[in-house]
């Protein structure tokens, strides 16, 4: 559906986004991190066609941004980090000004209608904009990116300044449009996106330093499979019942009821590590992936790459 190839951008001597290349599948829902600065807001706007890029490509659904770029971006439905919205108008009327700014063919009405009820904006079509809270603009921001039905959706750090509720809320908005579309969710808060969706990019300076599924995402950070086992039991039999866990490579006691089990890449030993406890009568009390946290890994590779490029 999307595909970036060595695109770069640069203003003057900075570079902002330095050769990168990425696909996105046709329902897929990307999550594109990195830290503030890192470039994503410039390749999303560069996407989008709100700037140019330095080199490189972008085509959207078979039609490239910059030599159709009128056919490209009636493909995509763009909800930067602050929504661009008419605050003295109310919901719906602002909706049925950009219904009619976008030129959208299909009904006017029934189609407001639709995506007010998709976003949970259909009992607050009468209200002011400026009097509705950051959620609620959020929402009709949400709205005015879906007018048309566009098989693409960006959104730019699109949970910034929400509430705990509200940030829920809008998690759960987003997997169901990847339900209909390809979404694009950038943000520097690795939780919110590894919560909500398929696979993950990891960008720093302007560099892609990580692709991977959101459920792989640990082991493809840290270049290691590794368990840590926190279990209460008999240490010599909890470690040799792993050990004949197909796939592990080493089982160690690192503490009074702590282990690591180490186990070759592509494998994934926690139901056998389960039903080894069980066998043995030892009691799980944590079981988790690696001794860092995705926190501090993230942080690393980060730092890593921004060093690197230093």
């Amino acid at each position: 559906m999307i595909e970036v190839k060595n695109l770069t951008k640069r203003y003057g001597e900075i570079t902002a986004v330095d050769g990168i290349s990425f696909t996105v599948d046709t329902g897929e829902v990307l999550g594109f991190l990195g830290p503030n600065g890192a470039g994503k807001s410039t390749t999303m706007n560069i996407i989008t066609g709100y700037i140019s890029s330095t080199s490189g490509t972008v085509t959207v659904d078979g039609s490239e941004i910059l030599s159709e770029p009128k056919k490209t971006k009636q493909k995509i439905g763009y909800l930067p980090e602050i929504p661009p919205l008419y605050t003295d108008m109310t919901v719906r009327k602002y909706l049925e000004f950009m219904f009619d700014l976008k030129r959208v063919k299909l009904p006017k009405k029934e189609h407001i209608d639709e995506i007010m009820r998709l976003v949970s904006l259909d009992k607050h079509g009468k209200r002011l904009i400026k009097n509705l809270s950051k959620g609620f603009r959020q929402r009709v921001g949400f709205a005015q990116a879906l007018l048309g039905n566009p098989p693409v959706i960006i959104l730019d750090e699109p949970t910034v300044g929400l509430d705990p509720k509200q940030i829920i809320e809008i998690r759960k908005l987003i997997k169901s449009l990847g339900k209909k579309h390809t979404v694009i969710f950038s943000s520097h808060v690795l939780s919110e996106i590894s919560a909500t969706c398929d696979r993950v990019i990891i960008i720093s300076d302007g560099k892609i330093v990580a692709d991977a599924k959101a459920d792989e995402l640990y082991s493809v950070l840290s270049g290691e499979q590794k368990l840590t086992l926190t279990a209460e039991g008999g240490s010599t039999e909890i470690i040799s019942e792993i050990q004949k866990i197909p796939g592990v490579q080493q089982v160690k006691k690192t503490g009074a009821e702590t282990y690591s089990v180490e186990y070759q890449k592509g494998a994934d030993v926690r139901r056998d590590v389960f039903s080894a406890m069980v066998r043995v009568g030892a009691s799980i009390l944590e079981m988790k992936s690696g001794d860092e946290s995705l926190e501090e890994i993230y942080l690393r590779l980060t730092e890593q790459a921004k060093g690197g490029k230093e």
